[in-house]
This record gives C-alpha cells, structure tokens and sequence, in this order.
C-alpha cells in the first residue's frame, strides 16, 4: 500500500468554546475568532481555500468562493484541555477524569521525594509562566545549583535549570526521575526539562526543552499502525506525548523547522503516517496572550501551506487540527477549553462540509480507515463522506 495520511496539529488554535467551557474558566475563549476581532481580520488565503472561513466565521477569511478541501470542527470528548489529552484523544483514548493540577504548588513530600531522587536542593514551586519563573529565581539558581520547579494552570512539573549549571543530560535525567516518581494521585500529565542560558536580567531559554509524558492508558492509533506494519513518523513533540511508544519524531527548534522537517519526512517516506505538531502558537504566543505574534504565526504557516499541499502524493490525506484552545485575547495564559478546527485536503477526496464531530478521535478513526487496519478507537470514520 502507497497511501499516507498526514496530521499536523497546530497546537492551541481553537475555534470557540466547548460546551462545558465554563467548568474550566474558559467561558467566551475562542482563539482563531477572538484573534480576528483583534487584529482587525485575518491574513490566511490558503488555509481559506481549504474551507477555513466555514469552519467558523471569522473576520478577513473568505468563505464564498468553493472551497478545495474539506472542513468542520470536532469537540473534546475527554475531560482536560492539555496537549496529551488532545493527542490522546486524536488518537483513540477518552478521559474520564481531567490530569491534577496544583493551582498552589506541588505538596513538600512531593517536593522533597524529588530532591532526594536527583540530589539537588529546589527552587520555586510556585504557578508561574516559563520567562517569570527564570527571571525570579535565576540568579539564585546559578548561585545554588538548586533546580526551579514551577508549573502552571495545566498538569505540569516542570523543572528549569541552566544549561552551564545542569548539564542537559542530567536535566533530563532528573525529569526521567520525577516522571518515574508522579504516579496517582499526582500523576501528572507531563514532566517538562526547561533548560536556559545568559546572566542574570538577561536569561533565555533555549530550543532544547524535552516533554516527559504519562504513559497512555490503552492502546492507541499509533500502536494499532506498528501492530500492522504500518511506517510512523513523527515531527515536533508527539513522540514525547506518547511516553516515545510506537512513534518517533524529529524535534525541531520552531514552526518553520517543522514545517521543513514535515516536508523531508513527506520527500522520505513511500507510505504510512505522519504526525506532526507545530508548537509555537501555543508556547510562544497564546501562553503570553500576543495576538499579534499568534497571527503572524499562522500567516507564515499559511504561505507554507502551498509548499505542503505540492507536495502531497495522489494516494495522500492532509487533516490540518488542533489539540485544545489558547486564546491570547483572554485574561488567561494558560489553555482553553475549545473545539478545534478540522481541514482535510488530498486529491482523492470531494469538497464537503463534515460537521461538528463529537470527539477529536472521529480524526484517528479516519486515519485507521485510510490505513487499511481495523482501528477506531472511541471514533467514528468520515472517509466515507470524504470519497462520496
């Protein structure tokens, strides 16, 4: 079989708020339609080609003209709004209960386990943003040697360090060390190495963080492709989000080294599944609530766009989705509670309007279906309203 499926995840850009937004704060969140409004219209023709302006409508996208792919929006059928949820959920699995979350720090014990584990002495502990967090307790870092642990409104711990203080390999090690160690009631969704250099009122971090994911619960798409023989491919931190089971991934620096790792991968591979998450509308703009730098974001995504689309074989289907909102015009930093866009393209199928999907794993589903192997996971296959 020649056939490929490809999805890339653009991570954060939802498209309005689920139904029970409210139970986690995100009444009103929608990123890519609060995001016009800000901006004053958005500048994405391809991605309107592909049928971007039905999805929703959004100020400055276009959606009279036929589109060349097909469109719709699928809601979260687990309980959550992280990127392992969404991923997980892509792929076949449902959560019933939302990952912890530790709005005032983690508990001492917890705290002191770790420092016992790695041998160091921690720093922090605190709800804080990445930048603030190095900012606040940098200096003290360097001077100690301690590691900053810190995490957010998501389910993380994440721990910083510089890399001329700790050495990546023994960052990393210490995040494989807590991850071995956060098992309920404080099994977190992900362990996060947040490595960063320079002096102090100068400290940035660098393109060498690495995710330490909970291992999923059952078997999923991507463990249903290997079981098959199915080649996997990976771009970004998917690899990391599935504990590295049955998927290994080339981690770029940022979207644009995606979107070329992307395009090697598809130079590369005769058949079988790409995975690919773009990161940096979440990380670096939705996080510090920058409309404008989200919206160049996605302009230079969709001038990539074409680049991708030539790219694609007759026997190929590209689904362009997301994992969770992060609206950058909203009080919050942190994730929101959305449904996300769904854009499908390929030679082989027919423009069509498929809906509002009611889980992210009617996309996996589909994939299993392309593929040729059995899986669908908690998912409904659309290839058949695809190929009509």
């Amino acid at each position: 079989m020649t056939r490929r499926a490809i999805v890339i995840v653009l991570d954060g850009v939802g498209v309005g708020a689920a139904s029970d937004a409210a139970a986690y704060g995100d009444a009103g969140s929608n990123t890519l339609g609060n995001l016009a409004r800000a901006v004053g219209g958005l500048d994405l023709p391809n991605l309107a080609r592909l049928g971007l302006g039905r999805v929703i409508p959004l100020e400055g996208v276009d959606s009279n003209h036929a589109p060349a792919g097909a469109w719709g929006r699928m809601r979260p059928a687990s309980a959550g709004k992280d990127s392992t949820t969404g991923h997980w959920e892509i792929c076949g699995i449902h959560l019933r209960q939302p990952f912890p979350t530790y709005p005032n720090g983690f508990p001492p014990a917890v705290i002191e386990a770790f420092s016992r584990r790695v041998g160091r002495g921690v720093l922090g502990n605190v709800v804080s943003s990445g930048t603030e967090v190095i900012e606040r307790f940098g200096a003290e870092h360097v001077r100690t040697a301690k590691l900053i642990v810190y995490t957010s409104a998501d389910s993380v711990f994440q721990v910083a360090a510089h890399e001329g203080v700790v050495p990546l390999d023994e960052l990393y090690a210490a995040c494989g060390a807590a991850r071995a160690m956060l098992v309920a009631p404080h099994d977190v969704s992900r362990v996060i190495a947040r490595p960063f250099v320079g002096e102090a009122g100068r400290f940035t971090r660098t393109p060498n963080r690495r995710d330490f994911s909970i291992e999923p619960p059952s078997e999923t798409l991507l463990d249903a492709l290997a079981a098959g023989g199915i080649p996997r491919r990976g771009v970004g931190k998917v690899d990391d989000l599935f504990a590295l089971r049955s998927i290994a991934a080339e981690h770029t620096r940022d979207n644009a080294a995606g979107v070329e790792a992307i395009l090697r991968a598809l130079r590369e591979m005769p058949s079988g599944f790409l995975f690919a998450n773009l990161v940096d509308f979440d990380q670096l703009w939705g996080h510090r609530n920058d409309a404008a730098g989200f919206h160049d974001a996605l302009r230079a995504f969709d001038r990539a766009l074409p680049t991708l689309l030539s790219a694609l074989h007759e026997d190929d289907l590209l689904f362009l989705t997301a994992d969770h909102g992060n609206d950058p015009t909203t009080p919050s930093t942190d994730h929101s509670r959305e449904i996300v866009p769904l854009l499908a393209a390929g030679s082989r199928l027919h423009p069509v309007d498929l809906g509002e999907r009611s889980t992210f794993s009617d996309l996996g589903a589909t994939v299993g279906d392309w593929l040729g192997i059995g899986f669908r996971g908690r998912g409904t296959s659309f290839l058949p309203e695809l190929l009509a």
